[in-house]
């Protein structure tokens, strides 16, 4: 859902976030361009280790990549926290 409202919602900090993680997406092999991995179709590129859209996995401060590329730089629990504010 982060991912979701920070890709609706645009933050100059999150953009830049999504922007240098896109650039380590981009020379992974796993990035699936075609959708052909992706859990919802229609939403590539994805990530063909986990299927998420990475428009909006990439926006998500609490996730990171499942193959340890780059790193959440919030936990879960302070996503939350913050959501309550």
């Amino acid at each position: 859902m982060e991912g979701l409202k920070n890709s609706l919602i645009r933050d100059e900090y999150v953009e830049e976030i999504a922007e240098a993680r896109l650039a380590v997406c981009n020379t992974c092999s796993k990035k699936d361009d075609q959708g052909k991995d992706c859990i919802v179709p229609g939403t590539q590129p994805c990530c063909s280790s986990c299927g998420c859209s990475l428009s909006l996995k990439l926006r998500s401060l609490s996730t990171e990549c499942p193959d340890k590329k780059w790193s959440a730089l919030v936990t879960e629990e302070d996503e939350d926290k913050l959501l309550e504010l």
